[in-house]
């Protein structure tokens, strides 16, 4: 039942399915990678790029946030990493000549994965309120723009500043300063609607909202548990750590609704032997209910609890707080409800015991499929009493180790992206520059997208994303940003939201982290200029780009947010902003000043490689909590439950995307290509529900109260997925999650638990 896209944009509903692979990589990921590159950037330009990502001299990779070992190949690149590069330093490109062949309303009829492929924008453009085309503007011009509008509010908490992760440590210091100067908290980021339930449960556990593992733990380790996560799409070059901590002795627990290949098994392109047979990662696969995560690991506790002399009672007693609490909470687990919760048998839970209480020396691994659910939080906390119970945080091999998508997305954070700053933050800040910051807090993405539907927000300004599609409930969240006064994208590329506007909208291109960044000093010469980030494990590192940029007419995202700060704030600000501009050592010498952990920045970032953030718990077994140690906490095991005749659905990447980016239209690891609106459902459920492989339907999403979603036509595919479970992609399902079903205490969008029924579509 395919629709007919647009002229040019291919069709993506009718796919071809195959069966699902059990290996990832290998030579087939060497010849795709190649294949997309060299369409992208030709041949030439392909091996120049690549062989700088990841490098020490070279530029960070725009993808995932996976740390790089001190030894790198010369190849330090996964396929995905590969695409990622090759759509940043593309060839294509995006002129006002293009802009004006096509409308807004034009624009807003494309795909995701049509827009991508146009290539780099190259000018500053504008949308006049009441016009249907973007124009080319200067960047003065833009900046008064901007200026205009941010005057005119009643107040500054009528401005929203979103960031995503792709931003630097000096942009997003340099963003967090100039709205908290203007007045406003309102700096909702990515981390909201991804690792924010990470954040809040370590912070509260154990004192800091970050992973407290290192690389070189994984090599150390006894067992890793990778739960709710998928590196062989997500985060690629995290099985070749995986391979080596097997190679090591380590065992590895897979915890998913679905098989992974990548986790089945892995075929390192940089070996021989990656090249013929791989490696098998997984020992055992806990092929888990969505949701059952946190009664999982409660029956872990409580079996660790009987079993004698499997507690660390020294560290519980010397480090921990509420261990009585959550003791009797753990006792309670019951036998019948975790079976039924978790779709697992006795036998698997048993199995996995057997390996928990042979390991001294566990981490647990997670990412989004534990964050997005509406007692995300709770489970994760559930996750730290399980490694304190056992004493693996604070011990070399051990530890907790949430996996980061955005390749800064951690960096932001650390800089100050954040709608509820710490007070010290806040303190160090007025210490440095001389004005006193809001207290009050600012909006999440929840909130800022309630604010503009509801007109308390007025001007949206995003630095980086594709904010409307990575955002849940698609239709409430593109009508909220259409009421706004004046939108703003900073971006490389065009995406959805530039064609999801308020009554005016600017486009501000920007620089690529693979692009050569030259600011003139004050002596009128130009110097070339490098940024820093941090990975998913809190190294902080350089990052240089080396190409040419895609046009002359591009800023760096540094230079924006001073040209912006100078034009909104004006003479009143006391902020050296021309200064930053020119040189962004010296932002770096700023940001030593303000938050702990960066002392002596441009000395030890100068070193190749760059450095090591302190993290108390690991480095000193030192928890910064209310109690001063680490809290075991004790809470009502949750889980979705599910009506007769319902699914529940899961939203997830395919392996040609990075978040809302679509590389392609292939998901070669499940074996379905040219097509993205597929739902996979298990072969009984299908059978139960009458639903033929090859059919189409209606996904409608239930939520309380009678709340329905819907989104049309989707193919369906029998997939071995854990019963009673589906799964499809986003950002096409985030219209199904509507905006008031987000995780308890983090307020992350519940994407991973919908509950969905299927019904046969009217046009099958």
């Amino acid at each position: 039942m395919a629709t007919k896209p647009p002229k040019g944009d291919p069709v993506q509903d009718a796919p071809q399915v195959a069966a699902p692979k059990h290996a990832a990589a290998g030579l087939p990921a060497i010849g795709h990678s190649l294949r997309i590159a060299q369409q992208q950037m030709g041949v030439k330009r392909t091996m120049l790029t690549l062989l700088s990502v990841n490098q020490k001299n070279g530029f960070d990779c725009p993808g995932c946030a996976w740390p790089e070992a001190d030894h790198r190949h010369t190849a330090e690149f996964c396929e995905n990493g590969a695409k990622a590069v090759a759509e940043e330093a593309t060839l294509r490109r995006v002129t006002p000549e293009f802009f004006a062949a096509h409308s807004v309303a034009d624009l807003a009829t494309r795909s995701g994965y049509w827009l991508g492929q146009q290539g780099r924008l190259t000018h500053p453009m504008y949308l006049p309120e009441g016009g249907t085309h973007y124009e080319p503007v200067s960047w003065e011009r833009a900046f008064d723009i901007v200026a205009e509008e941010i005057t005119a509010l009643a107040s500054p908490g009528e401005a929203v500043f979103y960031t995503s992760g792709r931003t630097s440590n000096e942009a997003a210091f340099l963003y967090q300063l100039f709205a908290r100067e203007l007045g406003t908290n309102n700096l909702p980021d990515c981390s909201n609607m991804c690792h924010e339930s990470s954040g809040s449960a370590l912070t509260e556990t154990i004192g800091i909202g970050k992973g407290s593992v290192l690389l070189e733990d994984l090599y150390k380790a006894d067992l890793i548990i990778v739960a709710g996560q998928n590196p062989g799409t997500n985060h690629p070059r995290m099985l070749t750590a995986l391979e080596k901590a097997k190679a090591s002795g380590a065992k590895i627990i897979t915890v998913n609704p679905l098989p992974e290949a990548g986790m089945e098994r892995f075929k390192n392109p940089q070996t021989p032997k990656g090249l013929t047979t791989g490696a098998a990662l997984t020992d055992l696969f806990l092929q888990i209910r969505i949701g059952g995560d946190q009664a999982l690991f409660r029956l872990l506790n409580k079996l660790i609890l009987e079993t004698e002399g499997a507690v660390d009672e020294e560290f519980v007693r010397e480090h921990t707080h509420g261990y009585g609490e959550f003791a009797e909470a753990a006792r309670a687990a019951d036998w019948d409800e975790t079976l039924r919760a978790t779709g697992l048998s006795r036998a698997d839970i048993d199995k996995a015991m057997e390996m928990v209480l042979a390991s001294r020396r566990t981490i647990v691994c997670w990412a989004m499929g534990l964050t997005q659910h509406k007692h995300s939080v709770p489970t994760i906390r559930e996750v730290v009493n399980f490694l304190l119970l056992r004493g693996n945080i604070g011990r070399p091999g051990a530890g907790v180790c949430p996996v980061r998508g955005h390749s800064n997305v951690q960096g932001d954070r650390t800089m100050g992206i954040f709608e509820r700053p710490a007070p010290a933050f806040l303190d160090a800040l007025e210490r440095e520059f001389g004005f006193a910051p809001p207290r009050e807090h600012g909006f999440d993405v929840v909130q800022a997208i309630r604010a503009l539907r509801d007109g308390e927000a007025k001007v949206f300004f995003a630095m980086g994303g594709n904010f409307v599609s990575a955002t849940p409930d698609t239709d409430v969240t593109e009508a909220a940003v259409r009421r706004a006064r004046l939108t703003v994208h900073v971006s490389t590329k065009l995406n959805r939201s530039h064609a999801v506007t308020g009554a005016r909208a600017l486009i501000m291109p920007t620089l690529g982290r693979t692009e050569r960044d030259l600011q003139v000093g004050p002596n009128g010469k130009s110097t070339a200029q490098f940024v820093t980030v941090e990975d998913s494990m809190g190294m902080v590192h350089a990052s240089r780009g080396r190409l040419e940029p895609a046009s002359a007419h591009l800023l760096s995202e540094p230079a924006i947010v001073c040209r912006l700060a100078r034009r909104v704030l004006g003479e009143d600000s006391r902020t050296p902003w021309e200064e930053f501009e020119k040189d962004y050592a010296t932002i770096r010498d700023r940001i030593a000043r303000v938050i702990p952990g960066f002392e002596d920045f441009n000395a030890r970032v100068a070193h190749p490689g760059g450095f090591t953030l302190p993290h108390a718990p690991r480095d000193e077994r030192r928890f910064p909590t209310t109690t001063g140690k680490a809290n075991f906490t004790a809470a009502p095991v949750e889980y979705p439950e599910l009506p007769e005749g319902r699914l529940l659905l899961q939203t997830l990447r395919s392996h040609d995307q990075y978040n809302t980016t679509i590389y392609g239209l292939d998901d070669r690891y499940r074996g379905i290509r040219n097509g993205r609106r597929v739902v996979m459902v298990n072969p009984e459920d299908a059978a139960r529900l009458n639903l033929a492989d090859g059919s189409y339907v209606d996904l409608v999403g239930e939520w309380k109260d009678g709340v329905e979603r819907r989104a049309p036509g989707f193919r369906v595919v029998h997939y071995p997925t854990a019963r009673g479970c589906a799964a499809a992609y986003y950002p096409e399902t985030n219209v199904l999650v509507p905006l008031d079903a987000t995780a308890d205490t983090s307020n992350t969008p519940a994407s991973k638990s919908v509950v969905v029924r299927l019904e046969q579509s009217a046009t099958d």
